[in-house]
């Protein structure tokens, strides 16, 4: 076992000028000039795109000119356009005409195309590309390249990388404002992650004191940090930093006090602990499992509500598509067919853990005193009042990441290819950053999250390239610790322990930007040995805490080695050693890789070892017996699955995820990864070209975009829906209408595109418009008549029903992008198929539709389909602050939230990655 540690416009516009020639300053430059070329063996078939744009800062006077007349900072939109033409033009893609819609991502900048070199010091220089500004560092020291790195970083997205250091330490309203919207955001990711400031330190020093890579991977973060803090004092003294500083009220614009305060090492490990909170978990949940299972075994019995329950909680559906397809096992977290020491609470008794204390002012009344802003500044007043991010950036659930990957055996040329990408969501500027970085024992370009990007995380090496999807099994469980004293006493192996009491109080007061009036409050949260509390309850009439305890705690940054390793071309040489690096990310990620000779596939992750008998999907006893083998709570370590145990391969005929079941036997950490999943809207679609064979670029990337516009619901489900309705005939007209648009809609592809490139038109609206009014309508008719309202309740608390595009659906919020991972979708197939009679692998525990008889499933799909025929477009789109209600196409719509000064127009929805990656790597090393 491993261990692991008009009029206005024109007055805006002359206020704009009148800000003087300190802001008006535009941001620096230099001289034009070439740079060395590197080593690349892509010969131009690597290709990347990241919307909107690379720049992500803009000066106030950029701000107020943007409100006042439409213009743009140069680079913070070309690659919108592209990445949005995608859909209209994928259907004659060729491999000549990627570049139409992708970057070419060769290393290096030709001559004729450098458009800037900046030199921060005399080891580094940063040059920038003409058509989309990408940093390109290249340095001749290691200290250097990092530093250039962090210099760019300070460049492109300075007020993005504050606005996170101060979420991971849970001060987002202290520093932005306490917009309702804010304080949602701090309420839910700081009980996640509440650390001290001494807790970061502390794994700052764990990392730098293990071995070579450690100390160097130190070293680099502490030169990343030296260069955006060189950046943030230079753009300071030369009044071209975000204007967002000014709005928020840290700098003064007339006189320049204020102070942007200087970055230092916590601050990358507070960074890391939100990206590793946003796409790096997995498991929890165990409580709200508990509460459904009681349900279903209220209504059943212990014994038939138990085999209901595990049908719905599908661990291990055999139809589920896997990554790893040849049938390889990889058992874990799996059911024990003798559970121990799982705590289950007494009905009734589960209550959340309170959270917020001493509200005064604005956190308690949510009361708006705009501040009285200099006339030049109203354009933006209160372009905060509605949060600068969303409240449920953590809560929400997340679709997070695709990724498509063909072996040389079955591709034109011989050498695999991939198209592949994380999903992170649509955000200006982009979470994400896209640089090149080069020099010693450093040689890639790709993305890498702001703040944190000392290394390249997702992208291509001289001769490979990676990507990852988010994983998402299980690395968190929930403790029932036993009270002992008080309410703040547990028994720790047999001691009865004090809680450590957490706090974090935040204050602030009306800025330009967020007119929140004046207020303040305080976050409470205690940390036992077996994590944070969570909830309260009583198991067998005994007072209990539920706590959380996830294995990455206390290692936020520690997956910065394996990052290091990836970047490395002296490690990396092929897809074992790839493996090897990616063995080293403790966040749980589906990586995967490519270059001229192997394709391959890695699962990452700090898998803790359960004691015997422990059933991981439900709470367990806090006692010695079942803590996790070799558990040292004092140092937050653990023993961990040995690489052997992940699941993996090396030249399989292809590979698909979308976050989906990884291999046989590995179990799913949440609800619903059964018959139908959104990765069979890839699987199917690569199977098929691979069967035919000659797979090219442009075949791939066209599965992908075809996908990227398909409903699931239409492709895999409806039809069936469709045989039930068709077994009579359907005589009411209105009923027939409809089930002729499902019909015709289904037979074209079932898709959500537009008619005409810019048309905003769908070419079957009205079959659209009623699939997303009948859905939420079948399921419950389906389901909640033999369920029962209490278990339909409970189990809908575990999986949502829907998860359609549109504003007015599904957990990952309106204008998101990524759609259909989470729905009801395979208990509805599974379902269906059991009512026609068809053969189906692990079905659901009871039949629900009609109660398992033809014609009352037919009689219930029938009048729910006839409910939601009749239901208006208004109805089923009620429109929001970006749509108007009723326009269907733009409650799909894309729409990049802004974290700044500037906005952006909706886009075509595609269900695709944010930024994506498409190779074919001719040659090797």
């Amino acid at each position: 076992m491993r261990r692991r540690t008009g009029k206005l416009r024109t007055a805006i516009a002359i206020a704009v000028f009148a800000l003087g020639a300190g802001l008006m300053t535009p941001l620096p430059q230099a001289t034009a000039a070439a740079s060395d070329p590197v080593t690349d063996y892509c010969e131009s078939q690597c290709n990347d795109i990241m919307p909107p744009g690379e720049n992500g800062n803009a000066t106030l006077a950029q701000i107020l000119a943007h409100r006042a007349l439409g213009t743009r900072p140069e680079h913070s939109a070309d690659q919108l356009g592209p990445y949005d033409a995608l859909p209209a033009g994928a259907s004659t893609l060729t491999d000549s005409t990627l570049n139409n819609f992708f970057n070419d991502s060769s290393f290096g900048v030709p001559d004729d195309q450098v458009a800037s070199v900046t030199k921060p010091r005399d080891d580094v220089s940063i040059t920038r590309d003409k058509k989309t500004g990408v940093p390109h560092i290249k340095g001749t020291t290691r200290y250097g390249t990092e530093f250039g790195a962090g210099f760019a970083a300070g460049q492109d997205r300075l007020w993005l990388m504050d606005l996170f250091r101060h979420i991971g330490r849970g001060e987002l309203t202290s520093f932005a404002g306490g917009a309702l919207a804010n304080q949602g955001l701090e309420q839910e990711f700081w009980p996640q992650a509440p650390y001290t400031e001494q807790d970061l330190q502390d794994q700052a020093d764990r990392i730098a004191a293990q071995g070579a890579r450690g100390k160097q991977a130190m070293a680099d973060a502490q030169a990343y940090v030296d260069g955006i803090n060189a950046y943030r004092q230079k753009s300071k003294d030369g009044r071209y930093f975000p204007g967002e500083y000014v709005l928020t009220g840290k700098i003064n614009a007339i006189t320049n006090a204020g102070e942007i305060e200087p970055f230092k090492i916590t601050d990358m490990i507070a960074l890391a602990s939100v990206v590793g909170g946003l796409f790096g978990g997995g498991g929890g949940g165990e409580v709200q499992a508990a509460l459904s299972l009681l349900s279903a075994q209220q209504k059943y019995g212990v014994t038939e509500g138990s085999k209901v329950w595990e049908s719905f909680r599908e661990r291990n559906d055999p139809e589920a598509t896997l990554t790893v397809h040849d049938g390889t096992s990889f058992p874990y977290a799996d059911k024990p067919a003798d559970p121990k020491g799982t705590a289950m609470p007494d009905k009734g008794s589960v209550k959340a853990e309170p959270l917020v204390y001493d509200r005064t002012g604005g956190a308690k009344t949510e009361a708006k005193t705009p501040v009285d802003a200099p006339k030049k500044l109203k354009p933006v007043q209160g372009m905060y009042d509605n949060g600068v991010l969303p409240a449920d950036l953590f809560s929400s659930k997340k679709g997070m990441s695709n990724a498509l990957v063909v072996s040389g055996q079955h591709t034109a040329s011989g050498n695999p290819v991939a198209v592949f990408g994380p999903q992170t969501g649509y955000f200006l500027p982009q979470l994400l950053m896209l640089q090149e970085l080069q020099g010693p024992g450093i040689s890639a370009r790709g993305v890498s999250f702001a703040g944190v990007g000392m290394y390249i995380q997702l992208g291509r090496g001289q001769d490979y390239a990676w990507s990852a999807t988010s994983a998402g099994q299980d690395i968190t469980d929930t403790y029932a610790v036993e009270l002992c004293q008080d309410d703040t006493h547990y028994l720790f192996r047999g001691v009865c322990t004090p809680m450590e009491k957490m706090e974090r109080t935040n204050s602030w007061k009306p800025t330009v930007a967020d007119s929140t009036a004046a207020g303040s409050y305080r976050m409470q949260v205690y940390r036992t040995k077996y994590g944070i509390v969570t909830h309260r309850a009583t198991v067998d009439g005994k007072p209990v805490a539920y706590t959380s305890l996830r294995s990455t705690y206390g290692h936020e940054a520690d997956s910065i080695v394996g990052f290091e390793m990836m970047n490395d071309p002296g490690y990396v040489k092929d897809a074992k050693t790839f493996q090897q690096a990616a063995s080293h990310i403790g966040y749980t990620f589906n990586w995967f890789y490519a270059d001229s000779r192997q394709a391959a596939y890695f699962n990452s992750g700090m898998n803790p070892v359960r004691a015997a008998g422990v059933d991981a999907s439900l709470p367990v006893k806090a006692e010695p017996a079942y803590e996790w083998k070799g558990f040292d709570p004092d140092h937050h370590t653990t023993d961990v699955t040995p690489a052997t145990q992940h699941p993996q391969s090396v030249g399989q005929d292809y590979y698909v995820s979308w976050n989906n079941k990884q291999a046989k036997d590995y179990s799913s950490a949440g609800f619903g990864n059964g018959s139908v999943h959104r990765v069979d809207l890839l699987g199917d679609r690569v199977a098929k070209l691979v069967a035919k064979g000659g797979v090219t670029r442009a075949a791939l990337t066209r599965a992908m975009a075809e996908a990227a516009v398909t409903d699931l619901r239409g492709e895999d489900v409806l039809p069936e829906l469709l045989d039930v309705v068709r077994s009579k005939p359907v005589t009411d007209p209105a009923e027939a209408k409809a089930v002729e648009q499902l019909e015709a809609w289904v037979s074209d592809g079932a898709q959500r595109k537009e008619n005409a490139q810019s048309s905003h038109v769908y070419s079957h609206p009205d079959a659209v418009r009623i699939m997303d009014a009948w859905w939420p309508l079948l399921v419950e008719a389906e389901f909640k008549p033999g369920l029962g309202d209490d278990l339909y309740s409970a189990l809908t608390a575990n999986l949502t029903i829907d998860e359609s595009p549109s504003a007015g659906h599904g957990p990952t919020g309106a204008h998101a992008g990524s759609a259909f991972q989470y729905g009801w979708w395979s208990y509805v197939d599974k379902d269906i198929r059991t009512v026609l009679g068809r053969p189906v692998q692990g079905k659901l525990g009871k039949t629900y539709c009609g109660g398992g008889d033809l014609s009352a499933c037919r009689d219930a799909l029938l009048t729910t389909l006839g409910q939601a025929a009749a239901k208006t477009p208004a109805q089923v789109y009620p429109g929001d602050d970006s749509c108007a209600a009723g326009d269907q196409w733009c409650s799909d719509a894309i729409i990049h939230r802004p974290l700044g000064g500037l906005q952006f127009w909706p886009i075509q929805w595609q269900n695709r990655p944010t930024y994506q990656q498409v190779v074919e790597f001719p040659s090797h090393r």
